[in-house]
């Protein structure tokens, strides 16, 4: 019986031992695999065989194709390792430049938004996934990978392990949010879904994870029954996390730190749109309140 298996060509198993050596994400790897498999298929041959002027076509065949700035950047950035410390050859990278990415505001649930969202998923462990990824401010992937022994119920914190950037943490773990993992674990034991040590949040299979694309359909559903016009995604969540504990008062710093970004402008970006917060600024058309 003949395998199916298709064979990795010595120049892309040599670029996959490039980026285990430096340890790079899964699936930062897979992002740069993509790439370079994406130009290859443009180029219409060996993508080592490309010249600088190639690059620059291929840009210009993305910009014109109407291809995002976030994936354009992410495509260099994956070319850019390619031939940079793959094949040695930076040079070939000096036609190609990083596009500016335009900033945009991120949709803010109200608080009571955000409950009756989390109150409008189907299942229970939908409800609690969402209930994780509002009440402690977490990323959809850091929620998925909870495990049982991430809860740690007497300091009243959630252990975060490789996050982004591949950095551990500690966020928030508020009583309601406690008592809502109890119920959902108790459940789950009962039913056989959770195993010792396990995901907190399993799969079809208890020894998998939940899948990003699951709890996503899920926050999609749950937004369309809770009849939330807003564009919700689960970055809705995260945000509106962060703008609340900004509206009543909590420091940006310590925001930073629950959030776990690595820089303070990032968590400032929540400034814009605490909205509570920009009401109580009084606007020199105002007249002046007695002292």
């Amino acid at each position: 019986m003949n395998s199916t298996t298709p064979k990795i060509s010595p120049l892309r198993q040599r670029m996959i031992e490039d980026m285990r050596l430096r340890k790079l994400a899964t699936q930062t790897q897979s992002g740069y695999i993509r790439a370079v498999r994406h130009f290859a298929g443009w180029l219409g041959r060996s993508p080592d065989t490309a010249s600088a002027e190639d690059l620059r076509r291929y840009q210009l065949h993305c910009v014109d194709r109407g291809v995002s700035p976030v994936t354009l950047n992410a495509t260099i950035t994956g070319l850019t390792f390619f031939f940079e410390v793959t094949l040695a050859r930076p040079e070939l990278m000096s036609q190609m430049s990083h596009v500016r990415v335009a900033r945009t505001l991120p949709a803010i649930l109200s608080r009571e938004e955000a409950s009756r969202l989390i109150e409008s998923a189907r299942t229970l462990k939908h409800r609690t996934a969402l209930s994780v990824a509002y009440g402690a401010g977490l990323r959809v992937s850091e929620v998925i990978a909870l495990k049982v022994a991430d809860i740690d119920s007497q300091r009243m914190l959630l252990r975060v392990e490789q996050g982004k950037g591949q950095k551990d943490r500690y966020a928030l773990l508020p009583p309601i949010l406690l008592e809502r993992l109890r119920t959902w674990w108790r459940h789950a034991r009962a039913a056989g879904k959770v195993l010792p040590g396990g995901y907190l949040f399993p799969g079809l299979d208890p020894l998998d994870s939940m899948s990003t694309r699951q709890l996503n359909r899920a926050e999609h559903e749950a937004a369309k029954a809770a009849h939330i016009d807003k564009r919700v995604t689960m970055h809705t969540l995260r945000p509106s996390f962060a703008t609340h504990l900004l509206e009543q008062g909590e420091n940006i710093r310590t925001i930073q730190v629950l959030l776990g970004h690595k820089k303070l402008e990032t968590t400032a970006l929540y400034t814009q749109v605490a909205t509570e917060t920009l009401r109580k600024v009084l606007s020199p058309l105002e007249p002046a309140q007695p002292a």
